[in-house]
């Protein structure tokens, strides 16, 4: 097994004592996301999410001006803002690791322009989450980011805590599970939430870089997420490679990736040093995102789970996808395994500029003029060559079915708006209607709910006896909004539990004069639908 507690530049984790002694210096300093935000203030805890740093800078040199020491000010200075500190700011702010602790971490290293001056080498920074036991707050250690550091992204980069990881954390179930995969670790971010109800995690990355940083994460977060600091070995598993290699032939019962899906004009003759290693895997187009939708059903024992977010083109002409708004996801749909269950949501929708755009400035490649050209035009003729007139972004969620010759769960939906944050609960929830549905054929012997963030809206014109427009609404989960014809209007206001639904079906056939078996039909049709999306639920026995 390949040890990670030594890879050169990144932070080390074979001392767990030291390291310990930094979680409690940490702890004690007030370096937590609640303290940060109280040192910070609210004003510069915003413009700090938004990677502006002054209104923090500002208030880190107000309290080293100060006089009295404030262990929180130099760990914000250092480790969030980028600044050098006074050797002694940090000795007296980490009483037992000191300066020389951190620096043989590799957490802090001399100024070169101010030999009595301490700058950070990595970005350190507190993170919590709701975990199944309660709040768990870590520190999670990446490189520092070009708003830190000023300059072009290094291609190995470690990324930290951004916006995908953390969409994906909130995305992924956390049902209890024996084995756990997270490809493509970066830091060890889906790891940490992996732990919480996973009894063991294999964590991949095709950099050596990435899984140096996870191992110090895992260590230094040790009591925190339940490990051993001496041999987290035992519940965690790290493996360099690509994708899936590490792990081919064996089963998990869930799998994660935030992989990277970012897609890349491809150089001739370039090889892992041109690449943004923690965005983009190498291959033309969205072939990673093609590659794990075909294999990632090898990995996963039977009613196993994967869930990652992706990048996909959306090829053909503007006007042929404005006739067929759903054309996006035919694509996807080829790249399945039969019998696979899968559920797409697609969050935007972005044009080939802006996303050459986007990922220019991501990597701050847009502070040489020439080269940001450069850059662009081939961002833009790669996307040409394909056909490429959008690039979709979303979650994906499959399972691999138990039974090989159950109807498989299929939905690709576009759903721009804002959802409910976490959404785990409410995608678990789903799952679990479709599969009563189909333990459930006979629809009309079961006893219906409206769901409790359910309402109604009714639109009519000034004057108008009856309303023109019916709408059924939900509050939480996907935030769903639904057409309600007169008819499926009627079934819904009488969905109590009292009566089965084919009871309901059968009165409103006889008011209505439809005692035809299209009618019925029909309407036990939109009722499942409901049933699916979440506006209808089983009444409980």
């Amino acid at each position: 097994m390949t040890d990670f507690s030594r890879i050169p530049g990144t932070p080390q984790s074979s001392n767990p004592r030291l390291l310990a002694g930094l979680a409690a210096d940490l702890s004690e300093a007030g370096y937590t996301v609640d303290g940060v935000a109280g040192f910070l203030g609210e004003e510069a805890s915003g413009a700090l999410s938004r990677d502006q740093l002054v209104p923090a800078m500002l208030a880190c040199k107000a309290a080293a001006d100060g006089g009295t020491p404030v262990p929180v000010a130099a760990a914000a200075a250092l480790w969030l803002v980028g600044s050098s500190v006074p050797a002694q700011q940090v000795q007296e702010a980490f009483p037992r690791t000191g300066a020389e602790g951190l620096a043989e971490l590799g957490l802090v290293e001399k100024d070169p322009d101010a030999p009595d001056m301490l700058r950070a080498s990595v970005d350190l920074r507190p993170y919590e989450f709701d975990g199944r036991d309660g709040g768990t707050h870590l520190w999670v250690a990446s490189d520092l980011g070009a708003h830190q550091r000023p300059g072009v992204l290094p291609h190995g980069h470690v990324l930290g805590i951004g916006q995908a990881s953390l969409s994906l954390a909130q995305l992924s179930i956390n049902a209890p599970v024996d084995r756990a995969l997270d490809l493509g670790t970066g830091c060890g971010i889906q790891v940490f939430h992996l732990l919480g109800h996973s009894r063991h995690v294999t964590a991949t990355d095709i950099s050596e870089r990435a899984l140096g940083f996870t191992r110090f994460n895992l260590v230094l977060n040790a009591p925190a997420l339940r490990l051993d600091p001496e041999n987290p070995e035992q519940r965690v598993e790290l493996r360099l490679g690509s994708m899936l290699e590490p792990v081919a032939g064996e089963r998990f019962d869930q799998a994660v990736s935030n992989p990277p899906f970012v897609i890349t004009p491809r150089v001739a003759g370039e090889d892992e040093d041109h690449r943004f290693t923690y965005r983009d895997g190498g291959l033309p187009g969205d072939q990673i995102v093609s590659g794990l939708f075909r294999n990632l059903e090898s990995v996963l024992a039977p009613g196993g789970i994967a869930q990652m977010l992706g990048n996909w083109e959306i090829q053909g002409s503007a006007d042929e996808a404005a006739v067929e708004k759903d054309a996006w996801s035919e694509r996807l749909r080829s790249w399945l395994p039969e019998g696979m269950d899968a559920w797409v949501i697609q969050r935007e929708v972005l044009s080939p500029a802006e996303y050459a755009e986007m990922w220019l400035r991501d990597a701050a490649e847009n502070r040489d003029r020439n080269e940001y050209a450069a850059s662009y035009a081939a961002y833009l003729e790669d996307f040409t060559s394909r056909g490429t007139t959008g690039i979709g972004f979303g979650s994906v969620w499959m399972r691999r079915p138990v039974d090989p010759q159950a109807v498989p769960l299929r939905r690709f939906e576009d759903i721009p708006h804002p959802l409910e944050s976490p959404l785990a609960p409410h995608l678990a929830a789903a799952v679990g209607r479709f599969d009563w549905i189909q333990a459930h054929p006979n629809l009309a012997a079961e006893h219906l709910v409206v769901a409790e963030d359910v309402t109604e809206e009714r639109h009519a014109r000034p004057g108008a006896e009856h309303p023109g427009v019916i709408l059924l609404r939900q509050g939480a989960g996907l935030r769903r909004t639904t057409l309600m014809s007169t008819e499926l209007t009627g079934f819904v206001s009488a969905c109590d539990g009292d009566l089965p639904a084919g009871a309901i079906i059968a009165a409103l056939g006889s008011l209505l004069g439809r005692d035809d078996p299209e009618f019925a039909a029909g309407l036990e049709e939109e009722v499942r639908n409901l049933v699916l999306d979440g506006f209808l639920l089983p009444a409980e026995p």
